[in-house]
């Protein structure tokens, strides 16, 4: 899943990709009335919809799936405590990089894994607040230094060179 933000100019941003056992929408829980994002399927995908009241019943009786439920609210504030930190500190270069990283899950597995779902440099560079054709000339340089790998298939591996990207200091 995606889940975007509009501006009221029609601007959209990219807050975040859903892995599979994500929860969103969360806010509904805490009496927020609208939606801020707009959830997109960016593949085939099984969504459940629990209803507020049942939520907040198996909140309360169900300590197994209370510490789910806070363990995925704690991981988001810290992915978008970093987005943020990233966002004002970082170059895009080195924010395309750690979006790279994330999308393929790198240094959960110590090895090279496919970004999935495929993501477009559209998508990319309203992630990193940058334009496409500087998504696309970073793409390149990446793939130059043999950060990221296209298949055949049009399938993207980030290779852990990439993590010099994210440390370097220039």
């Amino acid at each position: 899943m995606k889940l975007a933000v509009t501006s009221r100019e029609g601007k959209e941003a990219i807050i975040a990709l859903l892995d599979a056992g994500e929860f969103f929408g969360e806010g509904c829980l805490a009496g927020q009335m609208l939606r801020m994002e707009t959830a997109t399927a960016v593949t085939d995908c099984t969504l459940y919809r629990i209803d507020r009241q049942l939520m907040t019943r198996l909140l309360h009786e169900r300590h197994e799936i209370s510490e789910v439920f806070v363990a995925h609210l704690l991981s988001r504030n810290i992915r978008y405590e970093a987005d943020l930190v990233d966002q004002l500190f970082n170059s895009s270069e080195k924010r395309l990089a750690r979006i790279l990283l994330l999308l393929s899950h790198f240094g959960k597995e110590s090895r090279a894994e496919p970004v999935l779902p495929r993501i477009s440099q559209d998508d990319l560079a309203q992630m990193v607040g940058t334009t496409r054709s500087r998504v696309s000339h970073f793409m390149n340089k990446f793939r130059k230094l043999g950060f990221i790998n296209y298949s055949d298939s049009g399938g993207l591996t980030v290779q852990s060179g990439l993590l010099s990207v994210r440390t370097a200091r220039w």
